[in-house]
């Protein structure tokens, strides 16, 4: 009985209920989806550092972190690929490279690039590079002035595909080395400070070049599954304890997005909570005006003998019926912005520049989170419910005099 009185009383003034159930379906809506949002621009910022030549593990010479030069580079790699073979699980990838800071130039223009020899045949299995040529084509084994190299410094350097571009660095002996290299392919990278920071030789031809003989700058790892990273590398670690190489994982590797992973849970609360505030002050605004028409009422039930807790609980019970009813309405709602989302995701060209700064792509592509679905209905029904008490209690105060005397 006195659940069928509160709900008939929700629609005895529908408009008054469409304005609550609006403000709890709009706060349910947007804590879901911009939730995702801010859940897929995690993950693009994860994915596009894993995947720009970071991998989930790196193995380094303990001192090239530090000091990236030539000299710290790894002199015996074959160590490591032994330690690698025997440590890493079933599906994993790895390869080698050489990375050195260099300078490319042709008649018109010069600048400074990242020089990056790569395995041909490793390196598509660990990094975006092998997927993101979309003009001529990647690297072969047997390329010795091939190169590759970005859409974004094409542009800025007027060639194409064909055309030389000279390289210069240091080699081991401190002395300029420099050698021309023909554009076999173009890439495009999600973000286009990756098209104009790296360009892609062979490995063998960076170390004939910079005569490192058979040395590399870093291997690079990717596993089937990232939750297998700490074991991974733990592992790996006990396997290489005797040499001077140094094993890190991407977290260690990418300090930003570490650090932005660490507060993330917490910012997504903030905004659920912030998004409540707004929502709250609507709910209250309306059920105390609703309290307020319905003096009259209250003060009949008080005349009759009802007790004032009754009517609290008879206001609540109404305002639960309506945060539910808005719940479930802004969870569906929530879900298929997603869903609509979900092919196509969300263009930031317009905001590119700010976006790569963050190390986002250019299209978001939001990630629903079970656990924001929960926190978020949690928050709106938990608080929702005390908000709803002061107007509760204000109605419970009236007396029955003063209810009946009211016009």
């Amino acid at each position: 009985m006195h659940l069928q009185l509160a709900w008939r009383n929700i629609w005895r003034n529908p408009r008054r209920t469409a304005v609550i159930m609006t403000a709890v379906v709009i706060g349910v809506w947007s804590m879901i989806f911009l939730g995702a949002l801010m859940r897929g621009m995690v993950d693009s910022m994860i994915r596009n550092g894993i995947s720009t030549l970071t991998g989930h593990i790196q193995v380094h010479q303990k001192d090239y972190r530090n000091d990236p030069a030539i000299e710290n580079s790894m002199v015996d790699p074959d160590v490591v690929e032994a330690a690698i073979e025997k440590a890493l699980p079933a599906g994993a990838h790895w390869t080698t490279r050489v990375r050195v800071n260099a300078i490319v130039s042709n008649a018109r223009h010069s600048d400074g690039v990242t020089l990056v020899g790569v395995d041909p045949v490793r390196e598509p299995k660990v990094s975006f590079i092998g997927q993101a040529v979309n003009q001529g084509r990647f690297l072969k084994p047997d390329d010795k002035h091939g190169i590759v190299v970005g859409r974004a410094l094409v542009g800025k350097f007027e060639t194409k595909l064909g055309r030389k571009l000279v390289l210069m660095s240091q080699d081991t002996d401190r002395e300029i080395a420099s050698r021309a290299f023909r554009i076999v392919g173009i890439f495009r990278a999600e973000m286009e400070a990756t098209e104009k920071q790296f360009v892609f030789v062979t490995k063998a031809a960076v170390q004939h070049m910079l005569k490192l003989k058979n040395g590399i700058s870093e291997v690079s790892i990717i596993l089937p599954d990232h939750q297998e990273v700490p074991e991974a590398a733990t592992t790996l670690r006990t396997a290489l304890a005797s040499t001077n190489y140094k094993v890190h994982t991407w977290r260690e590797l990418l300090p930003i997005v570490t650090a932005y992973l660490k507060i993330f849970d917490w910012f997504i609360f903030l905004w659920f909570i912030a998004v409540f505030v707004a929502m709250g002050f609507g709910i209250v605004n309306t059920t105390m005006m609703a309290v307020f028409e319905r003096i009259r009422e209250f003060g009949l039930l008080k005349a009759l003998g009802m007790k004032p807790r009754w009517i609290i609980k008879e206001v609540l019970t109404e305002s639960f019926f309506l945060l539910i009813m808005g719940m479930a309405i802004g969870d569906i709602l929530g879900f298929l912005s997603v869903f609509a989302l979900s092919g196509n995701g969300i263009d930031l060209s317009a905001l590119a520049a700010g976006a790569e700064f963050a190390g986002i792509s250019r299209v978001i592509y939001p990630v629903i989170s079970a656990k924001d679905v929960v926190v978020a209905n949690l928050v709106v029904f938990i608080l929702g419910l005390l908000v709803s008490v002061y107007p509760a209690m204000k109605a419970a105060r009236f007396t029955a005099v003063q209810a009946l005397a009211h016009t």
